[in-house]
């Protein structure tokens, strides 16, 4: 079943690339040439046993990025060749990840189990050639077997099997007559190649697992690198583009599909993604679920895609993020901090700007008139003029940050303290005249302030200036909120070894329950994002409601605003 063939005329539409690299330099001189036929066909093969996570989004933005600027297709197919792994629910994540983030593979929709009876009867053809054997080893007797980097492996005492058996015994492992690891077909190659996975790799297992898709039609399952060249061939697949571990694989690759005589498909690979502060390996991730380190595979502290997604990053902030870090055949580890301004950059530009106070410290504007409530203008984002101006409540009584308050400043404090003061944002300039504190726990619990009704912002009549402003909210009209802040999961920047889990980061999530927030958030949803002046970019959790607004913190500022020298 070959997918529909693209045409190089698909090529000339494409954009020319802005950033340079050996993929794109591969597939420009296979158009140049004339190499199948001027097309370029991609495909994204993720197996469905776990949700996909920011190297995934790597390798989808590759795929299905470079085929559309080529003028291509790229396939989305599931390498569903484990049943006792594979979940529909992670097939359906996986879908709504590629969908989020602005790909479509259109009707090329497809599985490894599509070719189950294809794979069978290509298999039949190697063991007529002579090609394959049934083998009755335990899988830690072909490891046994296979030998080392430095010594070569042995034959398998059933290697030598007739064509006959081979194929008789083939049948009726098809048909369930054998138990788990009774036996396995294996490719008949050289048990002495330098390349360990020449060495007559097994190709089917015995597995009696209920199946996804084909329920309990198979009892044999191929391994994926049976399953993957042939996939590739039947589908028309131009650039096989894979990461860097299958490099070794290639050989196999080509070996399997020259046996047969089929169409072949150049698989090229590429370097994994490797993040600081995080880990990639589905394995490790899984743990973290299970374990309960995390609150399941959207956490926002998972570099899943769909708990990048939860904790406010963009599908345009990945996208960047894949272009940004380019693509090499060398393995490096990228800065955490690269992805985080990506993001930055991106909400920059579109987040609308509120206020929100995380840590409420209540202040009463002694001489401002009682019940009187003004609304002042607020600029929605100084970025994009046509984002307009929206109206902020102003009254006698507000909130700020406590950290915007010190009894004892230090030198170059230039926010709020007694006798001191300071401009609140859209609003008037105030003084500290008082401090009221708790008499049991002496912890300050307000402030009483006068304010400069001469200084309004935007007033023809403004003319004192002061060096520090800070954001507030009026307290009569603000709602309450609960502010997730989230920090990354580990303390180091490379959690690896046996103890990795000892890095997990204790303080990778601080909840915040009595926050307040501009009225304007009343009518918030899900997902939409926003920039806390001064706090940081935060997005609207799908726990949040009408009558409980909850918000995530998708990253800090990129500078600390007012940074303060230590006393």
């Amino acid at each position: 079943m070959k997918a529909e063939a693209n045409s190089a005329e698909g090529t000339k539409a494409g954009a020319k690339p802005e950033r340079r690299h050996f993929l794109r330099d591969i597939i420009e001189e296979d158009l140049r040439t004339g190499k199948y036929g001027g097309r370029v066909h991609t495909r994204f093969p993720p197996e469905p046993n776990g949700y996909l996570h920011i190297g995934h989004a790597k390798s989808i933005c590759l795929n299905f990025g470079l085929a559309k600027e080529y003028g291509g297709l790229c396939n989305l197919r599931f390498d569903d060749t484990n049943p006792t792994k594979e979940e529909m629910e992670y097939v359906k994540s996986i879908q709504e990840d590629v969908r989020w983030l602005g790909f479509d593979w259109e009707d090329r929709l497809y599985y490894a189990s599509d070719y189950f009876e294809q794979l069978y009867e290509y298999a039949v053809q190697l063991i007529k050639k002579g090609k394959a054997y049934v083998c009755d080893l335990s899988a830690d007797e072909i490891r046994e077997y296979r030998g080392t980097l430095t010594e070569p492996g042995k034959e398998s005492p059933y290697r030598n099997r007739s064509v006959e058996e081979n194929l008789d015994l083939f049948r009726r492992m098809r048909a369930g007559e054998f138990p788990n690891g009774a036996r396995t077909l294996r490719a008949r190659i050289d048990m002495s190649s330098p390349n360990l996975n020449l060495r007559d790799p097994v190709m089917y297992r015995i597995l009696h697992a209920t199946h996804h898709r084909t329920g309990d039609t198979w009892c044999i399952y191929p391994t994926y690198d049976w399953a993957h060249g042939q996939s590739d061939s039947m589908e028309g697949i131009t650039h096989s583009i894979c990461t860097l571990e299958f490099a070794d694989h290639r050989p196999l690759y080509d070996w399997f599909l020259d046996e047969l005589g089929i169409y072949h498909p150049q698989q090229i690979e590429f370097a994994r993604l490797n993040l600081t502060y995080t880990v990639m390996s589905k394995r490790k991730l899984l743990q973290l679920v299970e374990e309960k380190h995390v609150d399941g595979w959207d956490d926002p502290r998972m570099p899943t895609i769909s708990g990048l997604r939860r904790r406010g990053y963009t599908p345009e902030s990945i996208r960047e993020f894949a272009e940004r870090i380019g693509v090499s055949r060398s393995e490096s580890t990228v800065d955490m901090a690269s992805l985080e301004d990506c993001i930055r950059d991106d909400l920059n530009k579109r987040a609308q700007r509120v206020m929100a106070v995380l840590r409420p410290l209540k202040v009463v504007i002694e001489n401002y008139p009682d019940g009187m409530v003004e609304e002042l203008d607020a600029v929605n984002n100084p970025e994009d003029a046509s984002m307009g101006t929206r109206k902020v409540p102003f009254s006698k009584v507000i909130y700020i940050e406590r950290d915007d308050f010190r009894e004892d400043p230090p030198k170059k404090y230039f926010r709020l303290s007694p006798g001191a003061e300071v401009r609140l944002r859209y609003a008037y300039i105030i003084k500290c005249t008082d401090v009221v504190k708790d008499e049991k726990t002496g912890e300050i619990v307000e402030l009483r302030c006068t304010y400069d009704p001469e200084t309004r912002s935007g007033s023809q009549q403004r003319s004192r200036r002061v060096k520090g402003t800070i954001h507030w909210v009026s307290a009569p009209h603000a709602l309450n909120a609960e502010v997730r802040l989230y920090d990354r999961l580990f303390t180091v920047e490379d959690p690896s070894g046996d103890d990795w889990k000892s890095f997990i980061n204790p303080n990778s999530l601080e909840l915040l329950r009595n926050c307040k927030v501009e009225p304007s958030l009343a009518t918030a949803k899900a997902q939409d994002r926003f920039q806390f002046e001064r706090m940081g970019y935060f997005c609207v959790d799908y726990d949040s409601t009408a009558d409980h607004l909850v918000f995530n913190r998708t990253v800090t500022l990129r500078d600390t605003w007012a940074k303060i020298e230590k006393s």
